[in-house]
C-alpha cells in the first residue's frame, strides 16, 4: 500500500518530466538553461527542491535525533543561508552574464586551465551529492519494499535518468513544482500529526535554544559551525543552484527566486528537526535501527501520512539528483571536453554529448552511494571540498579584479591540499567514523573534527590574496576574457549566431565531439 502510493507520485513526476521534454526542441540552450525563460515560481521551486532533498530531511532527522537540533538542522539552514546570500549579492550579476555552466565563469575570469581544474572538482563533489540522495532512496526501498539496497539505488537512478535525459532543465523545473507541492503538504501534515499524537518534546540540551551546541566543543560546536559554513558559503558554487539561476528569465527573477527558496528551505528544515527531537525523546528512536524518519513513519505513523511524507522525500531526492546529473554532465562536456553549442546547423553537439555523458556521471554517483551509505554527511563533505577549492576564486574573482590565473591556482592547490590532508588525518568526519580514507596517526584525534573545514577555507583565502598581491592580473588575462565570445552565446534566441565562436586561446579544444 505504502509503496503503491509512493510509486504513483513518482510515476506522475516522471510522466510530467517526459511530457515537457518536447520543449527542448533540439537546442542545448533549452536543455541546459530552459532557454532562459523560467519565471519566479518555477525557479524558486527548483531551487527549493534542490535544497530540501534527502540530506535536509532524512539526514537532518538522523543527526538531530543523535546529536541535537543544530547538528541536523544546520544542513537545511546552511543551504538556506546559501540561497539568501546568493539572492542578496550574486543572483543578479550571475544571471546577467548569460552563462551556461558555473565553470564558464572560471574560464572567463582565469582561463582554460582553471576552467578544467574547477570542473574536475565540481564533478567530483556533485557525484558525492548525487550519491547522498541515492542512499536515501536505496534505504527507503529496502525498508518499505524489501528490495536489496543496491537494487533500490539502481532503480532510483534509472527513474531520474528517464526524464532528465529527455527534458533537461525544463523537465527539472516542471517536476520540481510538483515535488515542492508534495513536500510542503507533507511537512505540514507531519507537524500536525506529531503535535496531535506524540507531542513536541525536546530532550535536555538538544533543542534550538541550547546554544552550547554552537559554543562548546564537547557538544559538537566545531562540527555544527563547519556544517553551516561549508553549506552556507561552500554551496554558493553549487553548479545545480547556478544552473537554475542561469535559467531565470531576468536578474530580478533570479534574485526573488533565491530569497523565496531560502525561506522555504529554512522552514522545512526546522520542521523536520523538531519532529526528530520528539521522536528521539518520546519514542526513543535512534540511528542504530536505521534512518530515524523511516522508523517513525513505518512503525508509528498512519499509512496516508507515511505515503505523503515518503513521496515528498523521494520527489525532493529525484529533483536534486536530476539537477546534479544535468549540471555535472554539462560541465564535463562543455568545460572539460570543450564541446560547444551549434544552432540551426544540424544536430546540436552540446545537447547530444551532454545526454551521453549522463551515463558515466550516474555510474560514478552509484559507486559512491554503494561505498559510503550516508546521507547528510555526504552533502557536507561535497561542499566542504568546494569551500576549500572554489569559493575564494569565485567570490574574489567577482568583486576584486586584482587576482589572476596564478591567484586562482594558488587558492585551489593550497586550499584542497590542506583540506584533504586534514581529512585523511582526522579519524572522524562530522561526528561519524572516517571509514572513507583515514591514515592512523598520533597527531590528530576526534576532537579536531570540524576544524579542518575552516583551515582549508582560510588557507585558500590566504593563498589567493598573497598570490594576487605578488602577481596581479595581467593585461593579457583581461584580454582573454574579452575575446571569449560570451556575449554572443548569452542570447539563446539569437538566430544569427549559427555557431558559438571559439576564442583563440581555446582553439585546441574541439568544437564538436
Amino acid at each position: 500500500m505504502i509503496i503503491a502510493g509512493v510509486g504513483l507520485s513518482v510515476l506522475a513526476v516522471v510522466l510530467v518530466g517526459i511530457v515537457v521534454a518536447r520543449k527542448v526542441d533540439g537546442d542545448s540552450a533549452n536543455y541546459l538553461v530552459a532557454g532562459r525563460r523560467l519565471g519566479t515560481p518555477l525557479v524558486a521551486a527548483s531551487l527549493m527542491a534542490a535544497a530540501v532533498d534527502s540530506n535536509a530531511t532524512v539526514g537532518n532527522t538522523d543527526l538531530t535525533a543523535s546529536f541535537g537540533f543544530w547538528s541536523g538542522a544546520s544542513l537545511a539552514l546552511g543551504l538556506a543561508i546559501c540561497l539568501l546570500l546568493t539572492g542578496l549579492f550574486l543572483a543578479r550579476p550571475m544571471n546577467r552574464m548569460g552563462l551556461f555552466t558555473l565553470a564558464d565563469f572560471y574560464r572567463l575570469r582565469y582561463g582554460r586551465g582553471v576552467e578544467v581544474a574547477s570542473s574536475v572538482l565540481m564533478i567530483f563533489a556533485f557525484a558525492i551529492l548525487m550519491a547522498g540522495n541515492l542512499v536515501a532512496c536505496g534505504y527507503l526501498l529496502e525498508r518499505f519494499l524489501g528490495l536489496d539496497y543496491t537494487l533500490g539505488v539502481l532503480l532510483a537512478v534509472a527513474l531520474v535518468l528517464v526524464y532528465t535525459v529527455g527534458g533537461g532543465m525544463f523537465s527539472d523545473a516542471y517536476t520540481a513544482a510538483i515535488q515542492i507541492a508534495i513536500t510542503v503538504v507533507a511537512t505540514v501534515a507531519l507537524l500536525w500529526w506529531v503535535g496531535a499524537t506524540i507531542g513536541f518534546e525536546i530532550p535536555e540540551g538538544m533543542g534550538p535554544f541550547d546554544l552550547g551546541q554552537l559554543s562548546s566543543t564537547d557538544q559538537g560546536a566545531p562540527i555544527n559551525w563547519a556544517t553551516l559554513v561549508s553549506l552556507g558559503i561552500g554551496d554558493i558554487v553549487a553548479i545545480d543552484f547556478m544552473q537554475r539561476i542561469f535559467a531565470a528569465k531576468n536578474p530580478e527573477v533570479a534574485r526573488r527566486a533565491c530569497l523565496t527558496g531560502a525561506a522555504g528551505t529554512a522552514v522545512v528544515g526546522v520542521a523536520y528537526a523538531l519532529v526528530a527531537l520528539s521522536a528521539a525523546s518520546v519514542l526513543g528512536l535512534s540511528m542504530d535501527d536505521g534512518p530515524v524518519l523511516f522508523q517513525l513513519l513505518d512503525d508509528h505513523a498512519p499509512t496516508g501520512l507515511t505515503i505523503l511524507v515518503l513521496s515528498g522525500i523521494v520527489a525532493a531526492s529525484f529533483s536534486t539528483a536530476s539537477g546534479a546529473i544535468l549540471a555535472t554532465s554539462a560541465v564535463a562536456v562543455r568545460n572539460i571536453l570543450g564541446v560547444r553549442r551549434v544552432v540551426d546547423a544540424g544536430p546540436d553537439p552540446l545537447l547530444r554529448w551532454t545526454r551521453v555523458a549522463m551515463v558515466p556521471v550516474v555510474i560514478a554517483g552509484v559507486l559512491v552511494a554503494l561505498r559510503v551509505a550516508q546521507t547528510g554527511i555526504l552533502l557536507t563533505l561535497a561542499f566542504d571540498l568546494m569551500l576549500a577549492g572554489l569559493v575564494v576564486p569565485f567570490l574574489l574573482g567577482m568583486f576584486w579584479k586584482r587576482g589572476g590565473t596564478r591567484a586562482a591556482v594558488a587558492a585551489l592547490v593550497v586550499g584542497l591540499t590542506v583540506r584533504i590532508t586534514l581529512f585523511v588525518l582526522t579519524p572522524t568526519m562530522y561526528g561519524v567514523p572516517n571509514d572513507v580514507l583515514h591514515v592512523p596517526n598520533t597527531l590528530v584525534d576526534a576532537s579536531f573534527d570540524g576544524w579542518p573545514t575552516f583551515y582549508g577555507a582560510v588557507a585558500s583565502l590566504l593563498a589567493y590574496v598573497v598570490a594576487a598581491l605578488v602577481w596581479p592580473r595581467t593585461v593579457t588575462e583581461e584580454a582573454w576574457a574579452l575575446a571569449d565570445g560570451l556575449p554572443v552565446e548569452a542570447d539563446a534566441a539569437d538566430a544569427a549566431a549559427q555557431t558559438e565562436p571559439v576564442p583563440a586561446r581555446e582553439a585546441s579544444a574541439p568544437v564538436t565531439a
